[in-house]
């Protein structure tokens, strides 16, 4: 089981999932409403780290953050 973490102005509470990929990942959000506008805009860290490749595969324990974009002064 994988947990997704919604960061900023996303406002949802975490998920847990099964997923063997972050694609599996992706398929599961772009038919969540609440947060599919912001899938385009997101970063995606796997264990803080930034990963675009959807084929990066997840293992049991993994945290998927979606991180939008912010601005700052």
């Amino acid at each position: 089981m994988i947990t997704i973490e919604f960061l900023g102005p996303i406002s949802k509470e975490d998920m847990r999932i099964e997923a063997s990929t972050l694609a599996d990942v992706a398929k599961v959000l772009q038919q969540d409403d609440e947060v599919n506008g912001w899938l385009a805009k997101c970063a995606v860290a796997i264990n803080d780290n930034i990963v675009s490749d959807l084929s990066i595969e997840l293992k049991d324990g993994d945290r998927v953050s979606l991180l939008p974009p912010v601005c700052g002064g």
